[in-house]
């Protein structure tokens, strides 16, 4: 279903910085993927930002985020991480996630996130949801068990029809990041959701650069102009980016360097805000 045959697996885990040693399918594996996965490659919209398409085909996300050294959104990095995990062994489905981190709203279910199987129980793995989302796969099978990734807290809760809420601790209140329902997507369904977190009008990824890392010590993310660390006790710095310091930000924070190409189009994006 991902295409992982047409993945260049050595490529892949050279970028996430693969020492796991051998590639079996069971559950050391898929969770030293998974953490490598989201520790080397960064969440970016950028290329949205300059109004380019954003491919989903395989060859596509991997000539950007392996050879290119690029990071992606949601759809980019899990169609990556899906290939990978499929072409290790691994039972791969896709689900489509409704966003829940900010605030009471009702959003449109655009975030696509994986359920992997392992040993006849799921997993939620999900590469793709910037600063806040989870380093590590967590289980499926017992909703309301905690699961501590080093400094950091999430549990799943279940509600009414089956719908899954992925939760995390933040300063002594667990807050939902997003829900989803059973209903598996494939791959043609992150082509919709794409189209419209990338093109429509009233898409979050439009019109500011977005770049953002989970990090072990802290949660980082870029939103136009406005750096933001959150910390695991629930404290928030912020400050602003200059122009001059933005590109050795991207590389030290973020481990993200750009072409020239790329780097003077942001510049000339970032700067068109003065």
């Amino acid at each position: 279903m991902w295409s992982g045959d047409e993945l260049d697996l050595d490529a892949y885990l050279a970028r996430v910085g693969w020492e796991g040693g051998e590639l079996r399918a069971d559950l050391a594996t898929l969770k030293a993927v998974h953490r490598a996965h989201t520790g080397a490659i960064a969440f970016e919209s950028l290329d949205v930002l300059f109004g380019r398409p954003v491919g989903l085909d395989v060859k596509t996300v991997e000539g950007k985020l392996v050879h290119q050294r690029r990071g992606g959104y949601c759809y980019e990095q899990n169609t990556l991480l899906a290939a990978a995990l499929e072409r290790i062994g691994f039972a791969v489905s896709g689900r489509g996630a409704r966003n829940r981190s900010r605030g009471d709203s009702l959003l449109a279910v655009t975030h696509a996130v994986l359920v992997v199987t392992v040993e006849g129980e799921p997993w939620l793995c999900d590469a793709g949801f910037g600063w806040q989302g989870p380093r590590e796969p967590v289980p499926l099978a017992s909703p309301g068990a905690e699961v501590r990734q080093g400094e950091w807290v999430f549990r799943v809760r279940e509600e009414a029809d089956g719908v899954l809420a992925l939760c995390a601790w933040r300063e002594g209140v667990w807050r939902d990041l997003y829900a989803f329902a059973p209903q598996p997507y494939h791959p043609v369904d992150y082509v919709v959701l794409n189209h419209y977190s990338s093109s429509h009008p009233r898409s979050s990824f439009l019109g500011r650069a977005i770049v953002q890392y989970p990090g072990d010590a802290a949660r980082l993310a870029l939103v136009g102009r406005e750096l933001s660390r959150l910390l695991p006790d629930g404290r928030m710095e912020r400050r602003e980016v200059a122009a001059g310091e933005l590109l050795a930000l991207l590389g030290r924070e973020f481990g993200l360097r750009l072409s020239e190409r790329d780097a003077d189009e942001l510049l000339r994006l970032y700067r068109a805000e003065d």
